[in-house]
């Protein structure tokens, strides 16, 4: 018997599938993906066959309409990118590579700044207002942004992911009410969070799906997320409204003569942190060529 339902959680070559009719299985993928280089991914739709006395199978992955690398999950409508006002403390290039990943994969980047009980935020927080996202915060003893944060998620397939020790679990938590995901401490020597979540894993919240990510420390370009360098500048909300106000055709805006982008850097129009993103984005791509994708 063939069912379709979703991947909610993926363990060592073990996927957790929820049927369209609310049914959970324990299932392995088929030989013919790891031929063909296809990992299944936590919200996957697939169609799984059921054989119980050798094991269910995931037969066929759907078409996805998006996917991301790291964090490893598939068709995504809003990557909620938890921000830690103080440790660990926010690290600007890993933020806005995951904007950019978001928005390359029609993805919509949404930022929540947490421990905002511990420091000054208003300049983190007027960086990402600015760029034209959803900013919210949250704290041990400031919780007035969720219900707001709550109605952004409602109705769509939402992947919280950050550095590890932002407090993603804890936020989670904050929303759900009864999940009670298991919350880490922060090394004092090293100055990041330990590691709680594992693996990516979906969860019902209200009208919601949401999926918790394992954290990370740094991003990279990798595999279909790979971009030019050239196209980089697209993927920056603050710049849209002067890419074409450059002096010269085919600015690189990392300098050059006449570049637009550069003087509303120098203006405060454009905030220097998320240009030294770019540029520190644009020296990664610069040397991938069209006909290495």
């Amino acid at each position: 018997m063939t069912v379709k339902g979703r991947i909610v959680k993926g363990v060592a070559g073990q996927y957790t599938v929820e049927t369209v009719e609310g049914g959970i299985y324990c299932c392995t993928a088929k030989g013919k993906f790891r031929k063909e280089r296809i990992t299944p991914l936590v919200g996957d739709y697939v169609t799984v066959t059921l054989n119980n006395e050798f094991g269910n199978s995931i037969e066929e992955i759907s078409e996805r309409k998006n996917k991301l690398v790291r964090p490893p999950v598939a068709n995504i409508d809003k990557l909620i990118i938890v921000i830690s006002a103080a440790k660990p403390f926010p690290n600007s290039t890993v933020i806005d590579k995951m904007t950019v990943l978001a928005e390359k994969n029609s993805i919509k980047p949404v930022i929540v700044i947490t421990k905002t009980d511990l420091t000054d935020i208003s300049e983190l927080y007027s960086i990402y207002k600015s760029t034209g996202y959803d900013v919210y915060t949250y704290s041990d003893v400031d919780k007035s942004d969720l219900s707001e944060l709550l109605s952004e998620l409602n109705g769509c397939v939402c992947a919280f992911t950050g550095n590890s020790g932002v407090g993603k679990s804890t936020l989670i938590n904050a929303i759900s009410g009864d999940l009670q995901l298991k919350t880490g401490d922060i090394s004092d020597k090293l100055g990041r969070g330990r590691h709680t979540t594992r693996q990516a894993e979906l969860f019902h919240v209200n009208d919601a799906y949401i999926i918790d990510t394992a954290g990370f420390s740094s991003i990279d370009f990798v595999d279909d997320n790979i971009l030019l360098s050239e196209d980089l500048q697209y993927y920056f909300n603050e710049f849209n409204e002067y890419i074409d106000s450059c002096k010269f055709t085919g600015c690189s805006h990392t300098g050059d003569k006449g570049c637009k982008i550069c003087e509303m850097v120098e203006n405060g129009v454009i905030s220097k942190s998320r240009y030294n993103s770019y540029l520190t984005m644009y020296n990664e791509l610069k040397s991938i060529k069209k006909w290495q994708l």
